[in-house]
């Protein structure tokens, strides 16, 4: 009986052994940055799994609605069970939102706004058995945190072709005699001076830019994510200013509609806007979250490794334009979006070619950009090499921070 046993004990060790090992696996972008799977991460039932969501704003934000639907999509696809909290600010709520949840039972937890992201930290350290994903975060590089997990996509992509449309527009109008090629200003309404923002209005003036070689932008900040008013208001400055045309990097209706009862050509972010603004309206981007939440809630049901950094684009169905309104289009739009895409598919176009933009009046061959961020936002990693700034590629979330010559910003809120 005790030789038994004894054997018994062998065989059972070494199950153990070809069972970590089986479970040895990186994630699909192959970064497991020298982690292995671990004997309480296991695999689980898809109807065993919740998720628990948390939302800076509610369904009258576009940018908080455009989780909302992703959500839902993903978990009525997989079956899964979710809970929502709305309306949580970027502050000490959103650690007792998270904690809440996790003691609620959920095996993943999920923030959408930048400012979450110290509280999802301190609540994942809490909760190690809990994997905690956060949209546009910068740390979980640098925290090594098994259980967080940032997450962002290639919007420039998204906004670089909507950049192309505008450009198209600007080039109708110009030829229609509306204005001048040098009266070619365009105008944005952007949130914070992030690099987020930053890496977003950029890109889509190099969109422009590409069919309107002498398009400039200037650039209005509000200071929130979210304010109507503020946005309504910043659009309405931009247009007094002689703007052409008016895009955004904020959440709400305020600058569309301004363009729509200015009658001067916007394009939207986060969704298609053309049922408040069927004269004005021309395109959106927006980042289509669906694939990710597809992509962590099956992690967790696999027993794998949720990616420590996870970015997709326009190629992956991460990365979305919506339906171009022929109404405010220029001709032609649809099929030259078509042309710039597979561009940018094959790799023979990149967005942030250095060829393309100049900086205080010089081109690029070097620059480093602070992508593990520290309290002094010190540079530390070179990000320009074969000819273009490689955005998203070192971590998920945007560090293109650069002033290009063309675009003014005619004040700066953080």
């Amino acid at each position: 009986m005790k030789k038994f046993t004894k054997i018994l004990a062998i065989l059972l060790a070494l199950a153990l052994v070809f069972s970590f090992a089986a479970c040895t696996k990186t994630d699909d972008e192959g970064n497991n940055n020298g982690e292995s799977m671990t004997a309480d991460v296991a695999e689980k039932g898809l109807e065993d799994i919740k998720v628990g969501f948390i939302f800076l704003h509610d369904e009258n934000s576009t940018y908080d609605l455009n989780f909302i639907k992703a959500a839902k999509e993903a978990c009525d696809k997989l079956g899964v069970e979710y809970v929502q909290k709305v309306n949580i600010p970027e502050s000490n709520e959103c650690y007792e939102a998270a904690v809440d949840l996790a003691d609620r039972g959920c095996d993943i937890v999920f923030a959408d706004s930048f400012g979450h992201e110290q509280y999802i930290i301190q609540a994942a350290k809490e909760y190690p058995e809990v994997q905690f994903c956060h949209a546009t975060g910068t740390m979980a590089h640098t925290e090594g945190l098994k259980n967080f997990h940032n997450a962002f996509a290639s919007i420039y992509e998204g906004r670089y072709l909507a950049g192309v449309a505008a450009g198209l527009k600007l080039n109708e109008m110009i030829a229609e005699g509306k204005f001048t090629a040098d009266e070619a200003k365009i105008g944005y309404v952007g949130a914070y001076t992030y690099a987020e923002v930053i890496s977003g209005y950029t890109s889509y003036y190099l969109g422009v830019k590409s069919i309107c070689p002498t398009a400039t932008m200037e650039v209005q900040f509000t200071g929130s994510w979210y304010d109507e008013t503020a946005e309504k208001e910043a659009a309405t400055k931009l247009i007094s200013n002689g703007c052409k045309l008016i895009s955004q990097h904020a959440d709400s209706m305020g600058a569309p509609t301004a363009c729509e009862n200015a009658g001067i050509p916007n394009v939207s972010y986060n969704g298609s806007t053309v049922d408040a603004c069927p004269n004005t309206f021309i395109i959106s981007s927006r980042i289509n979250w669906a694939p990710y939440f597809e992509y962590i809630i099956n992690c967790v049901a696999n027993g794998e490794i949720i990616a420590t950094d996870w970015c997709k684009g326009i190629t992956d169905g991460s990365v979305e334009l919506s339906a171009i309104n022929e109404k405010a289009a220029a001709a032609g739009t649809a099929e030259k979006i078509e042309e710039i895409k597979a561009g940018l598919a094959n790799g023979s176009i990149k967005v942030f070619d250095t060829s393309t933009f100049t900086v205080g009046g010089e081109t690029l061959a070097s620059y480093k950009a602070d992508v593990d961020t520290d309290a002094a936002y010190t540079p530390d990693t070179e990000v320009i090499s074969d000819g273009y700034f490689h955005e998203s590629e070192f971590r998920s979330a945007p560090y293109f921070d650069l002033r290009i010559d063309g675009i003014t910003l005619l004040n700066e809120k953080f």
